[in-house]
């Protein structure tokens, strides 16, 4: 860093009048950094507002189809059977079930081998279901792989192979069939013998569908999950009940959920009118897509649905718009909506065929201005983003400017001290000769 000393021969300080006049050139960055400053604090206050907004469209999107507004609780005298859970179309009521087994696939499993690799089968065939595979000099793992693929196709086998080492015989082959409700058959013929035994199965376990009774009808399935035993339950097999054991299952409407779900809405929409209110200090607060988000909410936040339900309009489940734009619910009134007629509190929020209900109509106008490609935020970002390179490049010019400007000064400042320090010396000079023809 050098070390510049001004004013020796004309006793100015030329480092401060330099510096002066650099700040009064440099007005121009200092307002273009100050706007540079305010769209990014702008663009931060409208990537907050997405935020907000994406998050109220969450909220209406959990509650803009039926099975999402109802909810109902599932509760089982004992979860050592099976699991469950419930959707919006499940019907309130008690059952009595009894797990009578669950579903299995019928499995076969050969003799053990010492290898799965090694090449050590003679030549022949296998026949699963039909459907002859042949051999001839293959190991374990590649005889597998010609089963595996023989249960692919039009025409698949039906049965899927795989290894185990049962740690005593050695590598067995595990021929699985794909379907609890059918069995399989598999058969071998060898034409010519290798150092290994030609596969030979046997069964270790049947083909058996899941088989349940609900309230003492018999229900089966493929597979342990049971989706249309009883309407909007789903029921996972764990365990069979002893012979005659039934298991208690109640299904009631969860009050306590669907109110949550709407409070939760409400919050959210509160939190969009406190974050505008809260703009109304910053330079931005007058931008237009405040004022337009507000009134197009609260316009339809009061207009009816066309749905045929009894409730149209969200004030009739005990919401109420207040002065400054947010909401208040009345809970006694909601309860009641809940429990005298969730399906017409279904059809308000979700709508019904062919009529949009208000989740539906918020979540279309929130996707709207939340949309990435011309959305509220994606507008003011493009014209902030040209702006801001506007300003970089304006900025990076006057820098230079700026630059040259300064060293123009100290040049002018420099050869000044040298025209005066020359002048003092020849005065000096001058002096000193007068005084000596004087002398």
């Amino acid at each position: 860093m050098s070390i510049t000393f001004g004013g020796l021969a004309t006793g100015l300080d030329t480092n401060a009048i330099i510096d002066a006049l650099m700040e009064i050139e440099r007005r121009p960055i200092d307002r273009l950094e100050r706007e540079q400053s305010y769209l990014k604090s702008r663009l931060d206050a409208f990537k907050s507002f997405d935020g907000i907004l994406s998050k109220l469209q969450g909220k209406f999107e959990a509650l803009d189809t039926q099975d999402e507004v109802r909810s109902y609780t599932a509760k089982a005298g004992s979860d050592e059977f099976f699991g469950v859970s419930t959707s919006g179309t499940a019907l309130p009521g008690n059952y009595q079930i009894e797990v009578q087994n669950l579903a299995q696939l019928q499995k076969d499993v050969s003799g053990g081998y010492a290898s799965s690799s090694e090449a050590s089968f003679g030549q022949g065939t296998i026949t699963i279901n039909g459907v002859d595979i042949a051999y001839d000099g293959d190991s374990l793992s590649s005889l597998i792989d010609k089963i595996n693929l023989a249960n692919t196709g039009d025409t698949p086998t039906g049965v899927s192979a795989s290894i185990i080492n049962d740690g005593v015989t050695g590598y067995r082959m595990v021929l699985t069939g794909d379907d609890a409700s059918t069995s399989f058959t598999v058969s071998g013929n060898e034409t010519s013998a290798g150092a290994y035994a030609a596969p030979a199965f046997s069964n270790v376990q049947v083909a058996m569908q899941a088989s349940i009774l609900v309230d003492n009808i018999q229900i089966k399935s493929n597979t342990n999950t049971f989706d249309e035993a009883i309407p909007g339950i789903t029921l996972d097999l764990t365990k069979a009940n002893a012979l005659g054991e039934k298991t208690s299952l109640n299904i009631a409407v969860d009050k306590e959920a669907v109110k949550t779900k709407i409070n939760d809405f409400v919050k959210a929409y509160n939190e969009v009118f406190e974050f505008i209110a809260k703009q109304s200090e910053a330079d931005w607060g007058k931008d237009s897509s405040f004022r337009s988000v507000k009134r197009n909410l609260q316009n339809m936040l009061t207009a009816p649905v066309g749905v045929s339900g009894s409730y149209t309009m969200l004030s009739q489940l005990g919401l109420k718009t207040e002065r400054d734009g947010t909401l208040t619910v009345n809970d006694t009134t909601l309860t009641e909506a809940i429990e005298n007629d969730l399906d017409g509190v279904a059809k308000l929020l979700a709508g019904e065929s062919g009529i949009d209900g208000v989740s539906t109509l918020f979540k279309g106008y929130l996707d709207s201005i939340t949309d990435s490609l011309d959305g509220i935020l994606a507008s003011r970002k493009e014209s902030t983003d040209s702006s801001l390179r506007r300003i970089d490049l304006n900025l990076l010019r006057l820098e230079g400017r700026m630059e040259q400007k300064e060293k123009n000064l100290r040049a002018q400042y420099s050869a000044l001290e040298d025209l005066v320090s020359s002048m003092n010396s020849q005065s000096a000079y001058l002096s000193q000769q007068l005084n000596a023809l004087n002398a």
